[in-house]
């Protein structure tokens, strides 16, 4: 079975049957070979962990040479909205084909992103009715607070990790989404980063790590 999504598979080092995934999103105009570089450092730690890299299904508008999961440049918050339930489709889908692949429940697979990738999975993870294990979210946001607010399904855990100084995605969108996830009773764990830029930082990484670690076990 191939993916409906063109995916970097990091295999478990322990070379048996994955007892569990985790997918990640790459952030807009990037690709699944960037955030790879992330699952490669948390893999030598959770070596029964299969890890799930997609591309984006798009060409990326403003850089040719990366993908977007939807369209930026230009949108109304509103067509920002309609795009981005396509691509939520696109992602639910590689999630059920790894559940199916692996033969997982939805206990078993942690979501995460950076940026778009983010924002993708945030929604896509809170949606989703049958309640997935974790949502890791770096440097992103809620795509709309009124749709997800209509839209809650279950409650995974979440971290939410931001730079102070983002420029991208500016630290207002965590405190937003960190506001939401308080008044819809979800129990978040959250960190801001001092000093950052709209990357992921070393210590970004091995939080992640821990929250995986944590809640694979």
């Amino acid at each position: 079975m191939t993916f409906s999504l063109n995916t970097i598979i990091l295999e478990p080092l322990s070379k048996k049957k994955p007892k569990n995934a985790v997918i990640l999103c790459h952030g807009y105009g990037g690709d699944g070979k960037d955030i790879s570089i992330l699952a490669s450092y948390w893999r030598a730690h959770l070596i029964d962990t299969i890890f799930i890299c997609p591309d984006a299904p798009e060409r990326c508008a403003a850089s040719p040479t990366g993908y977007q999961w939807f369209d930026l440049m230009d949108q109304k918050p509103e067509q920002i909205l309609s795009k981005s339930l396509v691509a939520e489709n696109k992602l639910n889908k590689l999630i059920d084909e790894v559940k199916s692949k692996y033969k997982m429940t939805a206990k078993q697979i942690i979501i995460g992103g950076f940026s778009q990738g983010c924002m993708l999975t945030l929604q896509t993870g809170i949606k989703r009715k049958d309640k997935i294990n974790s949502i890791i979210g770096y440097s992103g946001r809620i795509i709309s607070t009124d749709h997800l607010a209509k839209n809650i399904n279950s409650n995974p855990n979440i971290i939410l990790m931001h730079g102070d100084i983002d420029q991208v995605v500016t630290i207002e969108s965590f405190l937003e989404a960190k506001e939401f996830f308080g008044k819809n009773n979800y129990k978040i764990e959250t960190k801001i980063f001092k000093n950052c830029e709209h990357r992921i930082p070393t210590e970004g990484s091995s939080l992640g790590l821990q929250f995986i670690k944590k809640h694979f076990n």
